[in-house]
């Protein structure tokens, strides 16, 4: 799901920040759909060479308050945002790789890895971070004791795995 020439990807403008949560007013031709992600560039001070360090800031629709206002949540510190600065719909939610490539690694929300650089990664598919729950025939219904290792607990009070 990325940003086509078919979908409206507006341009709006930082319009309150009060901590994680910032409103973005958007023209009403281009308000996002909620849970679509938002990026604008936050500023900060000067780097040894003079020049000012740039972060890209994501930011999750929640919900549209009126006025051509979206309540987002941003996914960053918002330290350095500024009301009036741009802000931009990427026209698709927040997407995060799934699958083999996933495990062993440390991510954040964004679906960034932590421990290794993003390049050295085969990411073959991502999912949105919303998104409907499988259907209950797809679900396996197998009961399997979850093994801790701790033979005291495995022995007198073992888990059952999932939930």
């Amino acid at each position: 799901m990325t940003a086509t020439a078919e979908t409206a990807v507006g341009v709006g403008r930082v319009a309150r920040v009060t901590g994680p949560v910032v409103d973005v007013e958007f023209p009403a031709e281009a308000m996002p759909e909620i849970f679509n992600a938002l990026h604008t560039t936050v500023t900060f001070g000067k780097h040894e060479e003079g020049d000012p360090e740039e972060r890209l800031l994501t930011l999750e629709v929640a919900q549209h308050i009126g006025d051509n206002v979206v309540r987002t949540i941003s996914m960053q510190p918002t330290d350095g945002l500024v009301r009036g600065g741009e802000v931009t719909d990427t026209g698709a939610p927040i997407m995060v790789p799934v699958g083999d490539v996933t495990k062993g690694h440390v991510w954040t929300t964004l679906g960034i890895p932590l421990d290794v650089p993003e390049s050295s990664l085969d990411i073959a598919e991502r999912w949105p971070i919303h998104r409907l729950a499988p259907p209950f025939d797809e679900l396996e219904s197998k009961t399997e004791v979850f093994e801790t290792g701790i033979k005291v607990i495995d022995l007198l009070t073992p888990y059952v795995k999932g939930g």
